[in-house]
This record gives structure tokens, C-alpha cells and sequence, in this order.
């Protein structure tokens, strides 16, 4: 007899599931390095009030302080610190002028702005999510002094992490990379610039991810070697993209490296192509690509690359590929890193689309719902001894957003988070003295934040030891057990509310992702098979193609991890970027025949045919529910 396989649901498998990957040392550094020393300088100055602010700021900055360049970091962090500087004001003087209803309402506003704003990208959902936290502490958590004096600390915290993030280089780059000037291949005299090394990490990443996919044609594992290699142009597209004072590369090394990943788009191009095909490719040619990351992670030149072999349109294209890439990394110059094309997307039509307004009402409702529960026990005097009613409607701002992950895992790790954290912490406050120990402690977790922001629990766990040492600290009594009462009261109303039915459609954010995918899907093969000679251009649109699809599936695979009540909403939306990452790596494949032959052959017209045909037939059917016959 065999036994049968225990499948989990997909909600509970979600909440489960953890991240994995080396210890980021770095940010574990900047970590400890932030709200502590913040903190310590703060009881000092005999202003713990303000350094318990500029610690949450750091904390929250922490949270958003993700693998990536330095010039990346400042939009990452610095966007969502401005976004809660504002709440911070608004919930403060809000808070200080309104009653409970008006309050309660202006509250729900902010949750629905904030909601819609989310739908935009990653940074503006970071914004929504510290103006909304911080709205309700500034509401919830009166401080002596003026608001802008909290304002101002919360902004400092912020900044000193940015700082931190900008300044302090990478453990590696004082060590051992520093001498790798003096290595066989290395320019005379050079030296790695550690503000780079995340630039120059995300670009010798690409090179990885294109060797991996070669080796890989063929195989089982190709889909996921290709998805591996839109993850890595997508990482450093958005490290090399960072803000500037100027448009162009001011420096050597940033030109350097913009031309190593220009020529890494061919590259794709020819891999992507060799993967269609699904034919084995002779082993030495991942050798090539191989050699190049090894380039760049070492500022050297290309070196020797392995002999050609150019018996297929799309290995002649990839040896073509790999000679203008050791070119382009001798003369250390190329072309301007290319920009987004959203076509027919604007950030304000993202907020009021269909995307934009779900998520706005899911946001609003749940945390103006929160709110008003808060309100009522905070006049009911329930809270007992102290008077800070923040934690309920910011625990509710964690559980709802929808892009950061199913409501009923994140629920589910809120709440083992919330309990465990404050287990630990009751027992902390009880042997650690005061206000040393508990100065340490938040020293402690903010190291400890970068790692556990790998599974939800764990960073709950953390945040809520942090953020119960600093109400301490501030003068609040010890309340762990009020906290998990609150804790899970607010997951229940998030429960009830984010299931509630809204108006219209549900699943916008799912079809609106789609949809753009399918827009950027048909303006890349228009593009390609108009035969144009800008190369240029189809590889911004090839990017954009895969981009939008991948933003598309991180959609899809969150919203069917959620209770069969949402799921249902976004069925069938799998089927379709199937078909549209079908259509994309065909598109590609032509592109790569039509530069060598000029012409296609009869499988590639075909394939394009029965690709349009049956996404025709998907289309629309996002959502609904399915039938015995479809």
C-alpha cells in the first residue's frame, strides 16, 4: 500500500513556508547599529519620548532596507520615512484636536488613500504602510512636546538608517575585495568602489542566472532557470536605476557597469531562444557567461571565452552575444541604461483603477474598523492603566495589505508572532534592568530584524519584543498581556472585514496585473514582428514583457493562497500567464530566428498562431467561476 501524500492547503502551506538564503551580515550591522545607540543617545539627553520615536523610525526603516545598490535604498527607504513623518503629524494634531467619530473617520480616510496608493509598486505600498502606522501612533501614543518635534525625530531615526545603508560599506569590501586590483586581469591600479558592490553584485547575478538557464536547456528545470533570469534583470535594473542628481553615469566604474548590463540582454535574448527550442546545448557554453560574472565581481577583464559553436540561429546569436559582452567589458562603455515603458499605466490611473480601489476598501475598512473598536475600548477605559490605544489599529495595517501576503498566513503568524514575542519579552522585563537592559535589548532586535524578515512569525516575534521595550522605556508599564488581547482582536476583525463582500468586481489587483501583462506581451511581439532593426527598443520591451508577467504571477500565486472565499475571485488568471510566458519566450525566439534568417520558420508561425488563439479564449475569464465544460 501507498500512502497518500499529506497535501496542505494553499493558505496554510503559505504560512509556513520560509525564505532562505545567507545571513545578510550587513544589514544585521546597520541594524544594530540604529535604534539602539538611537535610543541610548536619547535617555541620555534625558529625551526618551523623542528617542523612542527616532527608534521606531529606525526600526521601520530596518524593515524596508532590502538587499539592492545604495542609490536603490534611497527611494526604498527614504519615500516610505517621508510618508510616515506625515502620518506622524497628521495622526499626532488629529489626535490632539478631534473626538472619537471625527477622529475614527479621518482615520478610514488615510486606510483608504493609503490602500490605493499601495497598488502601485512595492515602494508606495512601504509608504502606505508606514503612513498608516504611524498615523495611528501619533493618534494612539500622545508624547510630551509639540508634533513636530516627533515629526523631526522620527525623520532623524529614518535618515540615520539611509546614512548607515549609504556610508557603511559591505563586510567583504575592506577585506579581500579591495585587493583584487592587484589580480591577473584587473586594471592597473583599480580598486572596488564598495558604493557599487550592490550594483556590481546584481549584475554578475544576471551572468549567473544566464549560465544557469543554459545548463538547464532541455530539462525539466528550464522554466524556472528563465523565471530565475527575469529575477536577476530585474534586481539590477532597479539597482542600477536608483535616483541621481544627473541622468548619466558621473563615474567610471557606474559606466562600467551599465555596459556589462546592457550586454547581458542579448545574452538573454539567446538563452531564452536555446530554452524554446528545448535542444541540448553543448556544455562549455555556459562557460561563457560564467566568466563574465566572475568579471564583474572582480572589475577585470573578460579574458579568453570558450570556442563558438554556431550551428543554430540561437547559438550563433549567443556566441554574437558573448563577443559584444567581452567588448563591452574591455571598452567599459555602452549604451544608456534603458527606462520602464508602461504603456497606458500611470500611477494615478493604478489608484483609481479597479487594482487601486479593492485595495483601497480592504485597507480603509479594516483599519478604520480597528480604529473605532480601539476608540470604544479606549473610552471604556478597558486599557486599564495606560492610555496608548495605538497597537490594534497598526497590527490591523500589518495583517490587510494584500502584497505583502494571503490575509489568513499573515493572521495566522501575526498572532503566534504577537504571542511568543511578548512571552519572551514579560520574561526580559523581569531580569533585564532599567533603562540599560532594555536599551540593549532594542540593539538586540534591530540586528535581529534583517533575518527574521524571512518568515512573518519571526519578524513579528522580534518587533514585538522591540517595540515593548521601547513603550517601556518611554515610560509605559509592562502590558504584554493587553498587547495579545489586542493583537488578536485585531486579526479577528481583519478576518471578518477583509472577507467581507465590496462593491464590484473582486480580484482587480489580480486582472489589473494581468492585463498589463498582456498589454506589454502584445506591444513586444508587435514590436518584433514588425522586423524592426531597433534592438534597442525590443529589448526595453522584452524586459517590460517579462517584468509585467512576473509581477503578475507574485500577484496570482498570493491571491490563491488566500481562503477559497478571495481565491475564487482570481481563478483562471494562472491559465492565462501560462499562455502569456508561452507567448513571450515564442515572441523571443522569433526575435532571435528573424536576426539571423531574416524570415520564420513553420513552427514559430504556428506556435505564435496557436498561442493568440487560445489566449483569445482565456481572456475574460479571470475571476469566474468554473464549470464542468470550461
Amino acid at each position: 500500500m501507498h500512502r497518500a501524500a499529506l497535501t496542505l492547503p494553499p493558505w496554510l502551506a503559505h504560512a509556513l513556508n520560509a525564505q532562505r538564503g545567507p545571513v545578510p551580515w550587513s544589514a544585521v550591522i546597520r541594524g544594530a547599529l540604529a535604534g539602539g545607540p538611537l535610543l541610548l543617545a536619547a535617555v541620555l539627553a534625558d529625551r526618551a519620548s523623542l528617542g523612542v520615536v527616532a527608534a521606531i523610525a529606525a526600526m521601520l526603516a530596518g524593515i524596508n532596507d532590502r538587499p539592492g545598490s545604495r542609490r536603490a535604498s534611497v527611494r526604498r527607504i527614504g519615500v516610505p520615512a517621508l510618508a510616515g513623518g506625515g502620518g506622524l503629524l497628521v495622526g499626532t494634531y488629529a489626535g490632539q484636536h478631534l473626538g472619537a467619530v471625527p477622529l475614527t473617520l479621518v482615520l478610514t480616510g488615510l486606510g483608504l488613500v493609503a490602500g490605493g496608493v499601495s497598488a502601485v509598486g512595492a515602494v508606495a505600498s512601504g509608504a502606505g504602510t508606514q503612513l498608516l502606522v504611524t498615523s495611528a501612533v501619533g493618534a494612539g501614543m500622545p508624547l510630551p512636546g509639540p508634533g513636530w518635534q516627533s515629526v523631526l525625530a522620527f525623520l532623524a531615526g529614518a535618515g540615520w538608517l539611509l546614512a548607515l545603508r549609504l556610508v557603511l560599506p559591505t563586510p567583504g569590501s575592506l577585506t579581500g575585495d579591495l585587493r583584487l586590483g592587484s589580480r591577473p586581469g584587473s586594471r592597473p591600479g583599480s580598486r572596488l568602489d564598495f558604493r557599487f558592490d550592490g550594483e556590481r553584485v546584481a549584475v554578475a547575478d544576471v551572468y549567473d542566472a544566464v549560465a544557469a538557464l543554459l545548463e538547464a536547456v532541455g530539462t525539466e528545470h528550464a522554466a524556472a532557470r528563465r523565471a530565475a533570469l527575469t529575477a536577476a534583470l530585474d534586481h539590477a535594473q532597479d539597482a542600477l536605476a536608483g535616483p541621481r542628481l544627473r541622468r548619466p553615469a558621473s563615474s567610471p566604474a557606474e559606466r562600467r557597469l551599465h555596459a556589462q548590463y546592457a550586454a547581458a540582454l542579448p545574452l538573454g535574448e539567446a538563452a531564452t531562444a536555446l530554452a524554446w527550442a528545448e535542444r541540448a546545448v553543448p556544455a562549455r557554453a555556459a562557460d561563457g557567461p560564467r566568466r563574465l560574472a566572475a568579471a564583474v565581481r572582480g572589475s577585470t577583464h573578460a579574458g579568453p571565452l570558450p570556442a563558438p559553436s554556431r550551428t543554430d540561429p540561437a547559438l550563433r546569436a549567443l556566441d554574437d552575444a558573448l563577443l559584444h559582452a567581452a567588448e563591452a567589458f574591455d571598452r567599459g562603455r555602452g549604451r544608456d541604461l534603458h527606462t520602464r515603458r508602461r504603456p497606458g499605466t500611470s500611477p494615478v490611473r493604478t489608484v483609481l483603477g479597479a487594482g487601486g480601489r479593492e485595495y483601497g476598501l480592504r485597507v480603509g475598512l479594516c483599519f478604520g474598523a480597528s480604529a473605532a473598536v480601539a476608540q470604544v475600548l479606549h473610552h471604556g477605559h478597558w486599557y486599564g492603566s495606560h492610555q496608548h490605544w495605538y497597537w490594534l489599529p497598526a497590527t490591523a495595517v500589518f495583517l490587510v495589505k494584500p502584497d505583502l501576503g494571503p490575509l489568513v498566513s499573515r493572521v495566522l503568524c501575526r498572532a503566534a508572532g504577537t504571542v511568543l514575542g511578548a512571552v519572551l519579552f514579560a520574561g526580559f522585563a523581569a531580569l533585564l534592568p532599567r533603562p540599560d537592559g532594555l536599551v540593549a535589548l532594542v540593539a538586540v532586535c534591530g540586528a535581529l530584524v534583517p533575518v527574521a524578515a524571512r518568515h512573518f512569525a519571526a519578524q513579528t516575534t522580534v518587533v514585538t519584543v522591540l517595540v515593548l521595550s521601547l513603550v517601556m522605556v518611554g515610560g509605559e508599564p509592562q502590558a504584554s498581556l493587553s498587547r495579545i488581547g489586542e493583537t488578536l482582536l485585531a486579526c479577528a476583525i481583519v478576518l471578518v472585514v477583509g472577507h467581507l463582500p465590496l462593491p464590484g468586481q473582486r480580484g482587480g489587483g489580480v486582472r489589473a496585473r494581468t492585463e498589463a501583462a498582456d498589454a506589454a506581451a502584445q506591444a513586444y511581439l508587435a514590436h518584433v514582428l514588425s522586423e524592426s532593426d531597433d534592438r534597442a527598443t525590443r529589448w526595453t520591451l522584452r524586459r517590460e514583457a517579462y517584468r509585467t508577467l512576473a509581477e503578475a504571477r507574485a500577484a496570482i500565486a498570493l491571491a490563491a493562497a488566500e481562503l477559497p472565499a478571495l481565491a475564487r475571485h482570481s481563478a483562471g488568471a494562472e491559465e492565462v500567464a501560462s499562455v502569456l510566458e508561452r507567448l513571450v519566450d515564442t515572441t523571443t525566439a522569433c526575435a532571435v530566428h528573424l536576426d539571423d534568417t531574416g524570415g520564420l520558420t513553420a513552427r514559430h508561425t504556428e506556435r505564435l498562431a496557436g498561442l493568440r488563439d487560445e489566449l483569445d479564449e482565456r481572456r475574460g475569464h479571470v475571476g469566474r467561476p468554473r464549470t464542468l465544460t470550461g
